[in-house]
């Protein structure tokens, strides 16, 4: 009995962590509007009022988005914007791009650069 009652709590247990990773676009709206919308839109052939427009950004070379001065590190950083490298990015993105313009720390917690980049999919695209 005691060994079923510990894989019904280890089951319960991996369910509930693999769920606390789960992208969610509607979280991710939330966390973009708060953290990154005062400098970035997301609409097609949006205005880039402080950095880029991210209408695209999936996919994209990085230093390529019409009507933005990007830096000369983004230009020469080589990335093309795929799911891992935006979670690199948005985690720490002087690590990413030491001489990058983007003065914002990053996002410290996973899940939540999990749902960022699940609302740039949903909406950017």
């Amino acid at each position: 009995m005691k060994a079923a009652t510990a894989l019904l709590f280890a089951s319960v247990l991996i369910l509930a962590a693999g769920g606390a990773f789960a992208q969610s676009s509607e979280s991710g709206e939330r966390t973009f509007n708060q953290q990154c919308k005062t400098c970035h839109t997301v609409e097609k052939d949006g205005k880039s009022p402080v950095g880029p427009n991210l209408f695209g950004v999936i996919g994209r070379k990085a230093a390529t988005a019409a009507g933005y001065e990007f830096s000369d590190a983004m230009k020469k950083s080589g990335i093309t914007w795929d799911e891992a490298s935006l979670a690199d990015y948005l985690k720490d993105p002087k690590a990413k791009v030491p001489d990058g313009k983007m003065a914002f720390v990053g996002l410290k917690r996973p899940p939540q650069v999990a749902d960022v980049i699940a609302y740039l999919k949903k909406v950017a695209q």
